[in-house]
This record gives structure tokens, C-alpha cells and sequence, in this order.
């Protein structure tokens, strides 16, 4: 696939997630401009001229700006990544924020759609399945260019869990998650792999039980181990993946939230699929075989973000 770039990618909001993503999608040279926006005033100013100033030692060429204006952050962008929102804290759980971060999106979503009507929209505003699912309806764009970070991410983690307890390098584990961002993700073992070899020949079974709980529960491990925020390093990570491929045209096979239309049996919403995603954001969805187990888990998903999505809708925004 061709290595084409991008002009401009905008950042929406500067917290830990937007600063550290900003930074990571600077040294990556991928686009010859990332704007950081913020509302607060010098927040994202400070961050972009910090990463700027790194760009002689780490040779990176991207021109790195902040701003507190949203449309001119938005205007012209080829790709918009929503990060802004509140943080879970301890105890609280993705739906609980789903009133609150619903009317910040709901302004970032609008803006889009007047100023970067060709853009493709990577979502990491939690609840993210929702979210997501909100910014499609706000926009109006396909579906194909609205796409939400969730499998990604805890798919690292599952695979990083199988890594550790192995003892081997986590670059040689293959695997993934499918359905929500929550307790109710599905982790397939039945895809696992170390180097080609299942990894249910590798762990006993009540060892693979303990990392698909812990990979459920990884966002939320990190929350009360930091008490006052929540993870950022590895979401940025994930997040430059899905990134990366969109702006390299790299067609890459990966686990995001998208607008299901009848596949696994799924239809108006959004949930996390392999697919193959790319400049315009995702060609395909690939529909694979689930153990009766794993299509049980994923049906407990689906249900879990129609009724976050019922209550949204009930929600005067």
C-alpha cells in the first residue's frame, strides 16, 4: 500500500490521551501539520511548542501547533481524533459518563461536519461505543469514516497478559477482543496464537480464565492504581496504530469500533469487529467463526450498548 501522509490531522482536546498522542503522531512524520486543540487557554499552546521543540533531536518534520479555537482546528482536516471528555475516577464506570461527555461531543461532532466534511473521525471519548455511535448520527458521514478506538487497545492488553504470563516477547502474540470498551469485551482465545501456535495449547485453562478477566477489567486496574486519572500511554499507543494505518493507506487488519449493518447479526451499532481499515477509513468487516461461548459474550455486548444507547436517547442533549 501506498505511503501517502496527510495533510492535517486535528487533535480534540489536550489532556494526557490528546497530549500524548499529539506527541506520538509528531514523531511518526505522518502528517505535515497536527493541530491540538483545547478550550483551556495555553494548554495546548504549551504542549505543541514542547513537542515542537523536541522535532531537532528526534528529526521529525510535522509542524505541531495548539489552539483554543475549534473550528479553525477542525477546518481542512483529513483526520479528527476526539479525545476530549471527563476521566473515569474510581468506582465510577464508561456509562456514567455518558450524559456529561455526550454534550461535549455533541459541539465537536457539529463542527466536523461544517469544517472537515472529508475527514475520517477516530473516537476515544468514553463511553467510546457510544460516543461513537453519537458523532456517526451528528455528522451524517458514512459509516466507513467513523471509526472508535476500543479493540485496539484492549486487545494490547490481552495481548501483553498472554505475553507476560508466557515469559515470551508480546510482538510474537496474536490476538484480539471484540464487542464493547467495558467489563462486557470479549477476548477470543479462540483466535490466540504464539507464533502460530493456539495459545489454549499453552496455558492451562484456568490461567487463560484469570487474563481474559484482567483484560476486562485493565482500564479499571490502571484507575484505581493512579487513583486521579486514567490510562494514557498505552490508549495513545493503540490509538497511533489505528492512525498510522489510516494515514499510511496501510490496510491493516485490526480490531476498531465501527457501525455493524447485519454482520455478526448485528445492525445500528457499534461495536468492535475486525476490520480492514485504510486512507478513507474501513473497506471491510471480517466476520469470523466464535465458539458458542465468544458469540454468547459478544450477544451480552450488543446488549449492553442498546441500553446505553436507549438511555442516551432519553437524555435531553
Amino acid at each position: 500500500m501506498t505511503n501517502v501522509g496527510l495533510s492535517k490531522i486535528a487533535v480534540i482536546g489536550a489532556g494526557n490521551i490528546g497530549g500524548t498522542l499529539a506527541q506520538r503522531l509528531a514523531e511518526a512524520d505522518v502528517a505535515a501539520e497536527v493541530v491540538l486543540f483545547d478550550i483551556v487557554e495555553g494548554l495546548p499552546q504549551g504542549k505543541a511548542l514542547d513537542i515542537q521543540e523536541s522535532a531537532p533531536v528526534l528529526g521529525f518534520s510535522t509542524r505541531v501547533r495548539g489552539s483554543t479555537r475549534l473550528d479553525e482546528a477542525v477546518e481542512g482536516s483529513d483526520l479528527v481524533i476526539l479525545t476530549a471528555g471527563l476521566a473515569r475516577k474510581p468506582g465510577m464506570s464508561r456509562s456514567d459518563l455518558l450524559g456529561r461527555n455526550a454534550q461535549i461531543v455533541k459541539g465537536h461532532a457539529e463542527m466536523i461536519r461544517e469544517k472537515a466534511p472529508n475527514a475520517v473521525v477516530m473516537v476515544v471519548t468514553n463511553p467510546v461505543d457510544v460516543m461513537a455511535y453519537f458523532v456517526w448520527k451528528a455528522t451524517g458521514f458514512p459509516r466507513e469514516r467513523i471509526i472508535a478506538e476500543s479493540g485496539t487497545l484492549d486487545s494490547a492488553r490481552f495481548r501483553w497478559f498472554v505475553a507476560e504470563a508466557l515469559g515470551v516477547t508480546p510482538r510474537d502474540v496474536v490476538g484480539f477482543t471484540l464487542g464493547t470498551h467495558g467489563d462486557t469485551m470479549v477476548p477470543v482465545l479462540s483466535h490466540c496464537s504464539v507464533n502460530g501456535v493456539p495459545v489454549t495449547k499453552l496455558l492451562p485453562p484456568e490461567k487463560l480464565r484469570a487474563i481474559v478477566e484482567r483484560t476486562k477489567k485493565g482500564g479499571g486496574e490502571i484507575v484505581d492504581l493512579l487513583k486521579t486519572g486514567s490510562a494514557y500511554y498505552a490508549p495513545s499507543a493503540a490509538q497511533l496504530e489505528m492512525a498510522l494505518s489510516i494515514a499510511r493507506n496501510e490496510h491493516r487488519l485490526l480490531s476498531c469500533s465501527v457501525l455493524l449493518n447485519g454482520e455478526f447479526g448485528f445492525k445500528d451499532i457499534f461495536l468492535s469487529v475486525p476490520i480492514v481499515l485504510g486512507r478513507h477509513g474501513f473497506t471491510k468487516v471480517h466476520e469470523i467463526e466464535l465458539t458458542a461461548e465468544e458469540r454468547s459474550a459478544l450477544e451480552a455486548s450488543a446488549k449492553a450498548v442498546s441500553e446505553d444507547l436507549k438511555l442516551l436517547a432519553m437524555m435531553p442533549l
